[in-house]
């Protein structure tokens, strides 16, 4: 596909999803597809004070839809998932054009934004308090959740849509307003995600004025969401430096976080692994969206019983993966976002060879020509886990090296600065049970049989350590996006005081 036509492509879908072509022409940002590193537009950057006055319109669309009914607050979101139903092939070809996604991956990931807005209108009518017993009689104690406010919400490349409807499907039926500021490596999916929710909303009908809106900017814009005093919650998406610069920023002016980073995620295979699960939920883990998930395998410890064969069967399947184009081909693995991307991964494996690593693929492959970085998976044949085994790259590097006693294995596994994800392959219940026990991984995902990658939004997704300890997604994850407030309603003619107090007064 030439430069040209893939410029009109993306003309093409953009204005099927409801972006105009002015918005993509003539602004100062230039995008760039990873898949032959052609520009294929220039959108518009928001300047600080357009961004400090969309906040404060959501801020005054808080104070409306937060006096709005859950139930139908649910019935907004129920609309964006119709929506996204019938954007989901063009929305998910966007991504696979911006951010360089297989087909299947750009379609999962949208599939994930229907799913979620499934969760959310159910937990519309869920949004439970409890009531608890009070040691006074004729009293009730309850604990009711309200909406919170401006939600501020940071994505990643890598998900460009998924992580977004993540946080605003259940920030909109809280009760909360959203401003939204996505990578600026993925401006594109950004807007074609907001003309989506407008055509939601104005199904919607009564929505105040902006309620959910996003924004385009560098760094510094991001910036100016983080410091602002009405962004209730900032949902950070991104590398563990940056979380180490958002969270103290928030901190300071007493708002919340979900702060989503890092994830040197690890898979133990043990003596009673079903091999052939096991190889096929490591290379999806380690290849899948070339290495650039937060839950992609970046280590794994194989029992020395084990580890000839499983090293055999992994290079087998590394050297031939198939490596192309996404847009033209039905290869596997796509490419790496940028050259940055690039240099980082070739950094890494010359430290991994320099601390005695063996590599198997890591080679650049040629697919488009030079303004593109499409490389063959690294394997790394480690002789213990040092040296860059303690870093993320951002790329499909997988390490592996041996193990002989498992408790060993478990400390290699969590001896990591990030907790995001890990996996277990084993028959064995004594292994499997005290994986998933207080002793075991300490990661937020931990996965029997199951690789790293392929979180369901059923469950809360996130992880501990560097991580940052956030939860987005499903199971009670919906509590970050509310305030929670114990009522006590006393219904006698009597005050009797908490803990036998007694203040008697004439």
């Amino acid at each position: 596909m030439s430069a040209s036509s893939l410029k009109s492509e993306t003309i093409e879908l953009m204005g099927k999803l409801g972006v105009s072509q002015a918005a993509l022409e003539g602004g100062d940002l230039a995008v760039h597809s990873p898949t032959n590193g052609e520009k294929i537009a220039e959108v518009k950057t928001s300047s600080a004070a357009e961004i400090k006055a969309q906040i404060e319109k959501a801020h005054e669309a808080f104070k409306v839809w937060r006096t709005v009914p859950g139930p139908r607050r649910g019935e907004l979101v129920r609309l964006l998932g119709e929506e996204l139903r019938a954007s989901k092939e063009d929305l998910g070809r966007v991504v696979s054009l911006e951010a360089g996604k297989i087909p299947s991956e750009g379609l999962g990931e949208v599939q994930e934004m229907i799913d979620i807005c499934d969760f959310a209108v159910g937990l519309s009518r869920q949004l439970y308090g409890l009531t608890i017993a009070t040691e006074r009689a004729d009293h009730r104690m309850m604990e009711t959740w309200h909406p919170l406010g401006v939600v501020g919400i940071i994505s990643a490349f890598n998900f460009p849509v998924a992580v977004w409807s993540w946080n605003a499907a259940l920030a909109l039926v809280c009760g909360n307003s959203t401003v939204w500021k996505p990578s600026e490596k993925t401006p594109l999916t950004a807007l074609a995600c907001q003309a989506i929710l407008d055509r939601a909303l104005a199904k919607f009908g009564d929505a105040p004025e902006g309620l959910a809106t996003m924004f385009v900017a560098e760094r510094d814009g991001g910036e100016v969401m983080v410091d602002h005093e009405k962004v209730a919650l900032v949902s950070a998406t991104g590398s563990t430096r940056m979380g180490r610069q958002v969270g103290p920023r928030v901190a300071q002016r007493f708002g919340r976080t979900i702060l989503e980073l890092g994830g040197n995620n690890a898979g133990i295979v043990c003596p009673s692994a079903d091999m052939d699960m096991a190889v096929r939920a490591i290379a999806f883990g380690a290849m899948g969206t070339a290495g650039q998930r937060c839950t992609t395998t970046r280590r794994l410890f194989v029992h020395e019983s084990m580890y000839d064969d499983m090293v055999a069967r992994l290079k087998k399947a590394y050297l031939g993966v198939t490596i192309g184009d996404p847009l033209k081909s039905d290869a596997l693995v796509g490419p790496l976002i940028d050259k940055d991307a690039a240099d980082n991964m070739n950094k890494a494996l010359e430290s991994a060879k320099a601390s005695g690593g063996t590599v198997t693929g890591g080679e650049r492959v040629d697919v488009n020509g030079d303004a593109s970085y499409y490389y063959r998976p690294a394997l790394v044949e480690m002789p213990e886990q040092t040296g860059p085994m303690f870093e993320e790259t951002f790329a499909p590097i997988l390490y592996v090296t041996k193990y002989s006693d498992f408790d060993d294995a478990l400390e290699m596994q969590n001896a990591v600065g990030a907790g995001l994800s890990s996996c277990i392959f084993t028959l064995n219940v004594r292994e499997a049970e005290k994986f998933l026990s207080a002793v075991g991984s300490d990661c937020g995902i931990a996965n029997v049989n199951i690789g790293t990658s392929g979180a369901e939004i059923g469950g809360a997704f996130g992880g501990e350590k560097e991580t940052g300890g956030g939860r987005e997604s499903g199971s009670d994850a919906w509590k970050a996006y509310m305030r929670r407030a114990t009522n006590t309603v006393n219904y006698g003619t009597a005050l009797p005081l908490a803990q036998g107090v007694s203040f008697d007064i004439e």
